[in-house]
């Protein structure tokens, strides 16, 4: 049986991770928990699953929780806020940590839990888009292993099992085409927040939903794939596949293309970080391409999706400049979801602020000078933003 710590219980990738554990008793026991401030559904998981220890981000809701679990036995150890999340990182036995925090928020947590000596299932891009050049010393240095959680760099993983050393030849990550993808590009000036949140394939949270309709999903992705992976940015391509059934390919030195299938759910991708290198059993719907019949695929409209030229272009820089990409996509979207800028406007706001950071970017960052970049890219977010609406109101009064 092994034992598991989860980050970001209350999100989708949470949920799904705790269905798995609900499921296989026998295979997984739950160690530790952490969530932002849904104390409800918190607490329901803590009487469920009775963990050892238990975070919650929001430190305004610690006596909420204490209140809510009070009669649980035996009790937890109930801590709150981000040195709280950290310490349930690396807390105890748990062989693996599933990282489901969403943003930036994930990357200390990680990290702590990499020091500890376990292994992380990695549902949280942004701790190696961001972190990458501090993460992946880390875990080499204390011998852990990083097993991706999110459907298509967990096809790409599944793919290279059993493929010798210099095989690989070019991933391709696909892509659903998000909120937007049968909507002509003149159209996009009309989209309102409820249009970006509605995801055709899958269900999850509403900044990764704005982030596959603005296909910066798929940006942070090939930069997540080229820490992965260690491939070149060149070899490094995506794909638009509406069906969301194949989840990614590899092309190998032959040409031959390798790919891995199912249903969009990601309860697979978390089972097989998980048990890896196991395959577990399920009693999960078996994929039907005779149902299917067909599958399809595009290239994507850059015109659609700038967000994709701008992760490459910061991915090639590299450095501290993924960092501020990530930083400036959480806090655009933020805005977005806020309705305190437009949907057009996140890609022009990220590229200024990435423009704005070419003259000070370090090249070989430390954790610190991450850290500084991303705080430094969400404040030149709301500044740029900020000139934004000066001149709408300027135009709105000419």
């Amino acid at each position: 049986m092994k034992a598991i710590t989860l980050l970001g219980s209350t999100g989708s990738i949470g949920t799904q991770t705790l269905d798995i554990v609900e499921h296989h008793p026998d295979k997984f026991r739950l160690v530790g928990i952490a969530a932002g401030r849904n104390v409800t559904l918190l607490a329901e998981q803590v009487r469920q699953f009775k963990p050892e220890i238990v975070a919650i981000h929001d430190a305004n809701k610690l006596a909420e929780l204490k209140e809510a679990i009070a009669d649980v036995d035996p009790q937890p150890q109930i801590l709150a806020g981000a040195d709280g999340i950290v310490e349930v990182a690396r807390y105890g036995d748990a062989e693996a940590v599933v990282t489901g925090i969403v943003g930036c928020a994930g990357l200390l947590p990680t990290i702590a839990a990499i020091e500890a000596g376990k292994d992380i299932a990695l549902a949280n891009k942004e701790t190696l888009i961001a972190g990458g050049p501090v993460v992946l010393p880390l875990v080499e240095k204390h011998g852990v292993k990083l097993l991706p959680a999110d459907s298509e760099h967990s096809a790409i993983f599944q793919c290279l099992q059993g493929l010798p050393e210099g095989g690989l030849r070019r991933i391709i990550l696909t892509a659903s085409g998000g909120a937007f993808r049968d909507w002509p590009v003149e159209r996009l000036k009309d989209v309102t927040v409820a249009d970006a949140v509605k995801h055709p394939n899958w269900s999850m949270g509403r900044k990764i939903t704005v982030d596959s309709a603005t296909m910066m999903n798929k940006g942070l992705e090939v930069i997540e794939a080229h820490y992965l992976f260690g491939m070149d940015y060149n070899h490094i391509n995506t794909l638009i596949h509406p069906q969301s059934i194949i989840h990614s390919l590899i092309e190998t030195q032959d040409t031959s293309m390798l790919a891995q299938l199912g249903w969009p759910d990601m309860r697979l991708p978390l089972l097989y970080a998980m048990s890896w290198p196991e395959r577990i059993f399920t009693d999960w719907k078996p994929l039907d391409l005779a149902q299917l019949a067909t599958l399809t695929f595009k290239e994507p409209d850059h015109a659609k999706y700038p967000c994709i030229n701008l992760a490459y272009e910061a991915g090639r820089a590299g450095g501290s400049m993924t960092a501020v990409l990530n930083a400036a996509n959480e806090q655009a979207v933020a805005l977005f979801l806020d309705e305190k800028i437009h949907y057009l406007d996140i890609p022009k706001v990220i590229e200024k602020v990435c423009d704005r950071n070419r003259d000070h970017l370090t090249t070989s960052p430390s954790l610190q000078d991450i850290l500084d970049a991303d705080q430094w890219a969400r404040q030149e977010v709301i500044n740029v933003s900020n000139t934004l609406t000066e001149r709408q109101v300027v135009a709105l009064g000419s």
